[in-house]
């Protein structure tokens, strides 16, 4: 890291992956922009984890998937010249159905938070970003994006869009320094879980355990250091071993 302190911004990170995220990157060593929804009590515990380890931490509420809410949320950061180093496209959101049964709103809205979302984020500060000549984009994809899960279509193709356009992204960037990749988590101890046959979803996990979300978040910042300052275009699967 050079001696400009850097900031971060993370979507969906009141809790979750989001959260870990957050808190790791404000460890080493980044400001904080904290995007969220809807939880304001556990964003205002992100943010107070995040000023604990001596680093600034704006909270932005904001719905990814409304464009001119994502604009009026980012666009007054980057007319200030408050261009974050890093993007971490992590908000993520789950309408499950079997596609006979599924409704348009279930496949729209799925789409316009896991895909869209990207596209709203990255947007407004990408332009910026290249005139900079530097950066890092992270999209937190799924396990869904390789692996047949029925029930899921929207969510499988918003998550292997998400890797698609993560693709092509660092493609159209890397001549400018702004390096693209993917995050595919497998089963994490998230929220995500509940319901689910935790017990018997171990027994195919080669490592034996589900995730944990600071698991992801330390791949996450890795991507963020100088250390990674070669990979771009990469989708990594962080998921104990499972194949797929």
């Amino acid at each position: 890291m050079d001696n400009i302190t850097k900031t971060a911004l993370i979507t969906g990170a009141s809790r979750g992956i989001g959260a870990a995220i957050a808190r790791t990157l404000a460890r080493d060593g980044f400001d904080i922009l904290l995007n969220y929804r809807g939880n304001d009590a556990a964003a205002q515990k992100v943010k107070h984890e995040a000023e604990a380890a001596g680093r600034a931490c704006t909270l932005l509420k904001f719905d990814v998937a409304d464009y001119a809410q994502t604009v009026a949320a980012l666009q007054p950061f980057a007319d200030n010249g408050q261009i974050p180093f890093a993007i971490i496209n992590n908000a993520g959101f789950r309408r499950d159905n079997l596609l006979v049964w599924m409704s348009k709103e279930e496949w729209q809205s799925v789409l316009d938070v896991n895909l869209s979302g990207f596209f709203n984020i990255t947007k407004v500060f990408l332009p910026f970003m290249i005139k900079k000549r530097r950066g890092r984009i992270i999209n937190i994809t799924s396990a869904a994006a390789h692996a047949a899960v029925p029930g899921q279509t929207n969510y499988s193709a918003a998550k292997a869009g998400l890797i698609g356009a993560t693709r092509a992204l660092a493609a159209e960037t890397a001549k400018r320094n702004i390096l693209v990749n993917a995050i595919s988590p497998g089963f994490i101890e998230t929220d995500i879980l509940a319901g689910l046959p935790v017990q018997e979803i171990i027994k195919n996990i080669p490592l034996g355990r589900v995730g944990s979300p600071q698991d992801v978040a330390e791949l996450a910042a890795f991507l963020c250091s100088d250390k990674a300052g070669y990979i771009t275009g990469q989708t990594f699967q962080v998921n104990g071993g499972i194949c797929g």
